[in-house]
């Protein structure tokens, strides 16, 4: 991966944050794609568990701690993310202790989760909820939709302040709407620097890749609604600013550009990044790591903004509109193909199941690969067959490119 001195940073940010988590006894817990916002409002430090899951996947303990999930009960066919931090819990070890120099998760005072993502977040907080006897609220937005109706964000809205309740239950405080403006504010500024940031890509050569964009997404995902991601990400971009100005590549003698579709292999992200390195290719964009786009962010509407904006994401739409996502984002970035990651334990995040990547290439033209794996469990990937796939799908889009 190419050199940003801002990472440097990032880990300093990273280990703060977890050492406040440390301190702050008012905590909540929240998917990654939640109302951090509003908890943000109220006073709680917020603790992200999928944050947790990919960090068991990129220090690959992952299927050590899968194993204690599997003997209480849970299928190693569900969410990695969940059954190896459901599995670390039980172990009572975390890389938490080693990496950041803290005791261990923190112990929540309320958890949040909403299913625009997935229906295993419900699961996986209620067996928290359980263990810890502490308050649970759940938002259910629509899901899969082709358009987002003023109704469906109503329902989204009524929702979220059923949770806005809680916090003030939770916490003695009563709502402050000034304040919420200000954190959905800063999390709308947050979230445009990020998305300038990865559009630096659309450049030839890219300064950044998508193997740079998963360890740079950290503060927009677990620091939304802080000066910090803000900053963070102002300087970073002014950063990959001048690589684009001084002509400095991701990957030396780029020749190929490809859109990745789904989610990383954290446990074999340096051996992918190598790969595509030698091979001169770059992952210029993804739909993970624009995930955590928020257009719709909007602090004169925090409430009813903040709805829609988790309910439009990619992964919470019809096939439809994330096909229609995807043709604009290959054309944006020049991507000359597509890789999708089938992840085996993660349904809701892999696009490969129903044909989409035939009809993308049949009816648009655009050659398209799809290799199987996990995002945590890296005993479901070949590595040696996936490389091999990957290699020839890169010389096959090279032999009929035109530079």
């Amino acid at each position: 991966m190419v050199e940003i001195k801002s990472v440097k940073d990032l880990k300093s940010i990273m280990k703060n944050y977890f050492k406040k988590l440390d301190e702050n006894p008012l905590i909540a817990w929240c998917t990654s794609v939640g109302p951090a916002e509003i908890l943000r409002s109220f006073g709680f430090e917020v603790y992200f568990p999928e944050n947790h899951g990919a960090l068991l996947g990129a220090s690959k303990t992952a299927e050590t701690y899968i194993n204690y999930a599997v003997k209480k009960g849970y299928s190693p066919h569900v969410c990695s993310y969940t059954t190896s931090d459901i599995g670390s819990y039980l172990a009572a070890s975390t890389p938490l202790q080693s990496h950041y120099e803290i005791k261990g998760i923190p112990r929540p005072s309320l958890i949040v989760y909403n299913t625009n993502q997935c229906r295993e977040v419900q699961d996986w907080f209620n067996f928290y909820a359980e263990e810890f006897k502490c308050p649970i609220v759940g938002i259910y937005p629509p899901r899969h939709l082709d358009e987002i109706t003023k109704d469906d964000i109503n329902q989204v809205v009524f929702q979220m302040k059923k949770l806005i309740r809680t916090c003030e239950n939770i916490t003695g405080k009563k709502y402050d709407n000034d304040r919420f403006k200000e954190i959905v504010k800063l999390s709308k500024d947050a979230t445009f620097l990020w998305q300038e940031v990865l559009k630096t890509a659309i450049h030839r050569p890219a300064p950044i890749t998508f193997f740079d964009g998963v360890i740079l997404m950290a503060p927009i995902v677990v620091l939304r609604g802080t000066e910090i991601a803000k900053d963070f990400y102002q300087q970073l971009l002014n950063e990959l600013k001048q690589k684009i100005h001084n002509k400095e590549a991701a990957v030396p003698y780029e020749k190929i550009r490809i859109f990745w579709d789904g989610m990383p292999l954290w446990g074999k992200l340096r051996k992918l990044s190598d790969v595509f390195k030698e091979n001169k290719t770059s992952l210029v964009a993804s739909t993970y790591c624009n995930s955590w786009i928020f257009d719709e962010f909007d602090e004169k509407y925090p409430i009813e903004s903040t709805a829609l904006a988790y309910t439009k994401i990619f992964i919470n739409r019809s096939e439809k509109i994330k096909t229609q996502m995807l043709l604009n984002w290959v054309k944006e970035y020049n991507a000359q193909g597509i890789i999708f990651h089938d992840t085996k334990t993660c349904f809701n995040n892999s696009n490969a199941k129903f044909g989409l990547p035939q009809r993308i290439k049949e009816q648009h033209n655009i050659p398209t690969l799809v290799i199987e794996g996990d995002l945590c469990d890296m005993r479901l990937f070949s590595e040696d067959q996936s490389i091999t796939k990957i290699e020839t799908f890169i010389e096959q889009i090279e032999e009929h490119a035109t530079f």
